[in-house]
């Protein structure tokens, strides 16, 4: 199997901004020419993740409301003593959601559900621009 390595440029507002990437991986995936394997969409850092979602309003105030139950903001963080940027609570959500997500895809499509979209969620305290890289494997 050959690999294929693209990087995808996402401008974020930070704050549990969550931005829809499925297709750009798609574009990336298209462009390399594979129909069967795997891909990984991976975003280097430690206060951004990537999953799937079904990307509608109402998720997209769940998921926010969900995070600040998990790691709250305005809460004292031994990563903000350390270092003073208050982002602690972001370095918290970006561990538990996971800074990768593995997708199959067969005959040039990744295999996604009906209503499944891959967003890459960006939990710092500020505007970002992220680098996702995604990796394919296939042929």
């Amino acid at each position: 199997m050959a690999v294929s390595t693209q990087k995808i440029i996402v401008q974020t507002r930070g704050n549990t901004d969550i931005v829809d990437i499925t297709g750009q991986v798609a574009d990336a995936l298209s462009t390399s020419g594979f129909h069967s394997g795997i891909l990984t969409a991976f975003v280097p850092g430690a206060t951004a993740g990537v999953t799937t979602v079904e990307y509608e309003p109402g998720l997209l105030k769940d998921l926010p409301e969900a995070f600040e139950k998990f790691a709250p903001t305005g809460v004292r963080y031994h990563h903000d003593d350390t270092w003073g940027d208050g982002n602690g609570s972001a370095h918290v959500r970006s561990a538990l959601l996971g800074t990768s997500l593995t997708v199959p895809f067969s005959e040039g499509h990744m295999i996604l559900g009906t209503w499944q979209q891959i967003v890459l969620v960006d939990f710092d305290n500020r505007q970002r621009r992220r680098e996702v890289i995604v990796q394919i494997v296939g042929e």
